[in-house]
């Protein structure tokens, strides 16, 4: 069923309400990662500890002795407060919302890109709304995201009653950046990842090579191929992928972690190709990224 439904799926995403009317069997993603020896993601003491529940695993943080080391993974508790969370979920649920694949409904401000034929084009982009101005703002603190400029800001619903979930991939590495970016409100999560050994054109990975002088981390052969790493996504925290697991491993929220109602704010940047200020429309890009619009243009703001 290549053609969307009436959920916003196709092809091979699925979510509980097109499972039911056509039948479709979803991927067992679980089934898969049986195979792979399972470890957490101690944001405590960042490294990898072996087991599958989070909870478990932070509540014993205090007997992590000899865990693992996997750079390339930044977990920050707390990053907004509760108040903050609950001005900026009435400012996005004060937004109207569009559906997607995979049970998932998003709002996106961006500019167009065509993956396939890594084209880019400003659309309709005229910047974030002024509600999550104070989010990218806060970067600033973070030393791990120095200079980082928002071109990209996503905001993902994910629902229990409608099976949410996010099938494993890796983000376009044409237009995105190295910095993965994503804040998570209403209910904690987890992020998976399993390594990636397919063709390097897929995500057009093999693209890295032409700015991997620039990365963060290094990349280098993984010294892990048959584990699977389970990342807390804390209520209210900011999470920050770079590096290995960026470009080397395939991320995915399963639908066995949505439990409640869960909204991510994902934020993505140039790659460095796109930051040398050679290329006009980047550059227009990146004006257009620097504008926050009041709540008083919404309604005539169209994405």
């Amino acid at each position: 069923m290549d053609y969307p439904r009436p959920c916003g799926c196709k092809g091979c995403r699925t979510c509980l309400l097109c499972e039911k009317e056509y039948g479709i069997n979803k991927k067992d993603f679980m089934a898969k990662y049986q195979e792979l020896k399972p470890y957490v993601f101690c944001y405590k003491c960042e490294k990898l500890v072996p087991g599958w529940d989070v909870d478990e695993v932070l509540k014993n943080h205090d007997n992590h002795l000899n865990g693992l080391d996997f750079p390339g993974i930044f977990v920050l508790p707390d990053f907004i407060s509760e108040s903050e969370e609950i001005e900026l979920m009435r400012g996005i649920d004060g937004m109207p919302w569009d559906i997607s694949q995979s049970g998932r409904r998003k709002q996106n401000f961006g500019p167009k890109t065509n993956f396939k034929k890594m084209k880019l084009q400003t659309g309709q982009f005229r910047g974030f709304p002024a509600f999550s101005q104070f989010v990218q703002e806060r970067f600033n603190t973070v030393p791990l995201l120095k200079a980082y400029q928002t071109i990209e800001q996503c905001s993902l619903e994910y629902d229990p009653l409608r099976g949410a979930s996010i099938d494993p991939h890796i983000d376009d590495c044409w237009i995105w950046g190295e910095r993965v970016v994503t804040v998570n409100c209403l209910s904690d999560s987890v992020l998976t990842l399993a390594p990636y050994n397919g063709d390097s054109k897929r995500y057009n990975i093999f693209l890295v090579d032409s700015y991997q002088k620039h990365l963060i981390s290094p990349l280098a052969q993984s010294q892990f191929e048959d584990i699977l790493v389970r990342i807390p996504m804390p209520r209210r925290s900011l999470i920050v992928l770079y590096g290995s697991p960026r470009y080397q491993w395939e991320h995915s929220v399963l639908r066995e972690d949505i439990q409640q109602r869960r909204v991510c704010i994902a934020y993505r940047e140039f790659t460095p190709n796109y930051l040398d200020g050679s290329n006009e429309l980047a550059e227009e890009v990146l004006r257009r990224a620097r504008q926050f619009f009041s709540t008083a243009e919404i309604d005539s703001f169209s994405r």
